[in-house]
């Protein structure tokens, strides 16, 4: 139980700092505005389900 939370955290996070990473990639190579508020959004979805999913771990946990 523990090793599969911790996989889904990292997990997530992970998933978190890639969006971050094809957001920033698209910034600065100037690509299309909408492109970058799209992973922008998803961004802010990712960390919402990260900081969630961190929040029930530790509840669990105790």
């Amino acid at each position: 139980m523990r090793l599969a939370c911790n996989l889904l955290v990292a997990t997530s996070l992970g998933a978190v700092v890639v969006v971050l990473l094809l957001g920033l990639y698209n910034t600065l190579r100037g690509g299309p505005a909408n492109r970058s508020q799209l992973f922008m959004r998803w961004r802010i979805g990712l960390q919402f389900f990260a900081i969630v999913l961190i929040m029930g771990v530790l509840w669990l946990r105790g």
